[in-house]
C-alpha cells in the first residue's frame, strides 16, 4: 500500500512540475513573440543583438515533454517551439535575406525540444501533421518567408488554441494578398502553401474553394478556375 501511495505521490508531483513547467514557458514565449513581432513581422536585429530571452526559452523547452494525448497542450507546445527555432535559426547566420539561405534550414539543423533532437520539418511533419488531422496548422507554422501567413504577436495556448488557430486561418483566406480573387477573371490563386500540402486541404470530397470558404467572410464561386502563385521566400524582418 504504501508503494502505491509513493508512485502515486511521485507522479502528482511529477504532473504538477510538468504543468508549471508548461505554464512558465507560455508566459516567457506570449512576453516575447509580444516584444519582438509587429503585424506579423519579426524583429530579428534586436534579437540577434540581444538573444539572452529566446535562448533561456528554448533552452527551457528542451526539457520539456508532453505526450500527444494531452491534444491541446502537445500542438500548442510544438507550434510555439517552431515559431521559436525558427527565429532562432535565422538570428544564428542573421543578417540573411531569405531562409533558403541557409544550408538545411528546415531538413537539417536540429533544436533540442520536448527532449527530442528535432528538425522543423519533423516537428512539422512527423509531430503536429501525422498526428492531428487539421489543416489550420500550415496558418499558425511560421516559415520566417514573407509568402507564411504572419506570425501572431502572442503564444499559443491551449486555453485559447483553437480560437487563435481558426483566427490565424480567416486571417490567411481573407487576405487579398494571401488568397488572390480575381472577379473580372473568374479565377482564385492559391498560396503554394495549398499546393504542396494539398491533400490536407482537400479531404471528404471537399476542394480548396470549399475549404477557403469555410473561413472566408465573402465567398468564392465554385466555378472559379484555380491556380497557385509563386511563394515569396524573402524574410519577413521588421
Amino acid at each position: 500500500m504504501k508503494t502505491l501511495v509513493t508512485i502515486i505521490s511521485l507522479l502528482f508531483v511529477s504532473l504538477t512540475a510538468q504543468a508549471q513547467q508548461l505554464d512558465t514557458f507560455y508566459k516567457e514565449a506570449d512576453a516575447f513573440f509580444s516584444k519582438h513581432v509587429t503585424n506579423g513581422k519579426v524583429d530579428y536585429k534586436a534579437v540577434a543583438k540581444d538573444p539572452a530571452a529566446l535562448n533561456k526559452i528554448l533552452g527551457d523547452a528542451a526539457n520539456i515533454k508532453v505526450d500527444v494525448s494531452d491534444a491541446k497542450n502537445f500542438q500548442a507546445f510544438w507550434i510555439n517551439a517552431y515559431n521559436l527555432a525558427v527565429i532562432k535559426g535565422i538570428i544564428e547566420k542573421y543578417p540573411v535575406k531569405s531562409p533558403l539561405d541557409i544550408k538545411g534550414f528546415f531538413d537539417k539543423a536540429k533544436y533540442n525540444l520536448g527532449g527530442k533532437n528535432i528538425t522543423l520539418n519533423d516537428i512539422e511533419n512527423k509531430l503536429l501533421r501525422a498526428n492531428f488531422n487539421d489543416a489550420r496548422v500550415h496558418f499558425v507554422l511560421v516559415c520566417a518567408g514573407l509568402g507564411c501567413p504572419p506570425l501572431i504577436a502572442e503564444a499559443y495556448t491551449p486555453e485559447k488554441l483553437d480560437a487563435q488557430m481558426t483566427q490565424q486561418t480567416k486571417i490567411a483566406l481573407n487576405n487579398p494578398k494571401f488568397l488572390r480573387v480575381n472577379a473580372k477573371k473568374k479565377r482564385v490563386q492559391f498560396s503554394q502553401i495549398m499546393e504542396w500540402y494539398n491533400k490536407d486541404f482537400v479531404k471528404k470530397g471537399q476542394n480548396l474553394i470549399d475549404f477557403a470558404n469555410k473561413y472566408r467572410t465573402e465567398k468564392i464561386p465554385s466555378n472559379y478556375k484555380t491556380s497557385y502563385y509563386q511563394y515569396d521566400w524573402s524574410l519577413n524582418g521588421k
